[in-house]
């Protein structure tokens, strides 16, 4: 919002786990008046009652959700670009077969191109290379240090 001005129209195209940060921004984003585009790898999906609680949402508000395996899918035409960590607390053990599913997820410049122009990216931190390269995460359209900031005064 602080960015463009207001959230209602934007897209939104999350791009990784099917974690906690996603769906807070599923049950939320419809009601924001914001579109959403998840690209997850297959067994790697949100749950399936936040799902169809975003379903009814995006219903209820007029706005658009795709769910795909495509990160190039989902970045389309995006204004925001969001990725979180592919290998939560709790989830170390797993982290060779997180790896290997989620290769080809990283977002990069490449992905950007199927963005709109004005696009954005975030990301809540820390962050590990396979999830973004340095030239997004620290190009001019990275908002992440930003984020950080605004969320300091929440916690």
């Amino acid at each position: 919002q602080e960015h463009y001005g207001g959230l209602k129209g934007l897209t939104i195209a999350w791009v990784g786990d099917g974690n906690n940060v996603l769906q807070s921004f599923m049950v939320s984003a419809a009601k924001l008046g914001m579109h959403l585009q998840i690209a997850t790898p297959r067994g790697f999906e949100p749950d399936l009652r936040i799902t169809k609680i975003t379903e009814q949402n995006s219903k209820e508000h007029g706005t658009k959700l795709l769910l795909t395996t495509d990160p190039l899918e989902a970045a389309d035409s995006a204004n925001v670009l969001v990725t979180d960590t592919w290998i939560s607390m709790g989830q170390e053990e797993e982290k060779n077969e997180r790896l290997k599913a989620f290769q080809g997820y990283q977002i990069t410049m490449q992905t950007a191109k199927s963005a709109a122009s004005n696009w954005t990216f975030l990301h809540c931190l820390p962050r590990k290379p396979e999830e973004v390269d340095d030239e997004v995460f620290y190009s001019p359209q990275s908002l992440v240090f930003q984020e950080a900031e605004n969320r300091k005064w929440t916690i």
